[in-house]
């Protein structure tokens, strides 16, 4: 197939809202799911942040198929944590999007970082975007795990190679950047309206 590997994920992205604008549960993390994938070719050094991804995807997931018409509209999980006061718990699903989010937030700008600042090495951008994104958020243990798994990270030219496949890998990347972080800027909109977006990590 012609694409490169974010063209699934480019595509999904047509269908995230509904006709009046509202971020749906299903294909909101279906978006998410489609880039674990490329998380994959940059070996061990994304496994953290791909098990945090995945675990925050299956939980709300898991919340959205306990009642699927209740929970078709990302928000309203929130909303029914926050009315019943279990939004600050660590396995809410409020938690869940909020740290899903920021992980996604870091993927956003690392590959902005790939497009933008061709001279700089892939562990450059991991740990710039890192800065920029989750750093604040980590304690000590979390920022430490981090910073050594970025000294995994493979050879920029080797990846952009892989992640290219038959399309214009530059071209999509910014395609990808632009609609998503819409979409995260949103979440936090949100969150913060609700007095959730500054959150910890313990």
């Amino acid at each position: 197939m012609a694409g490169t590997v974010f063209t699934p994920s480019i595509e999904g992205m047509k269908s995230v809202k509904s006709e009046n604008g509202v971020i749906l549960t299903k294909p909101f993390l279906e978006v998410c799911k489609l880039i674990l994938p490329v998380l994959d070719k940059f070996g061990s050094a994304m496994s953290l942040v791909k098990s945090d991804i995945g675990g925050n995807i299956t939980r709300l997931q898991t919340k959205y198929d306990t009642d699927s018409t209740k929970y078709e509209q990302l928000y309203s999980m929130v909303q029914v944590e926050i009315t019943a006061e279990t939004a600050k718990s660590s396995s809410s699903c409020t938690n869940g999007l909020l740290w899903l989010t920021r992980a996604m937030d870091f993927l956003v700008e690392l590959f902005r970082n790939l497009v933008e600042h061709p001279d700089w090495s892939m562990s450059k951008c991991c740990t710039d975007s890192y800065s920029k994104t989750l750093k604040k958020w980590h304690g000590w243990m979390a920022s430490s795990s981090f910073t050594v798994a970025m000294k995994l990270a493979p050879d920029r030219n080797k990846f952009m190679e892989i992640i290219g496949g038959g399309g214009d890998i530059n071209a999509d990347i910014e395609k990808f950047c632009s609609s998503f972080s819409s979409l995260l800027e949103e979440n936090h909109k949100f969150l913060a309206s609700v007095g959730m977006d500054d959150l910890k990590a313990s």
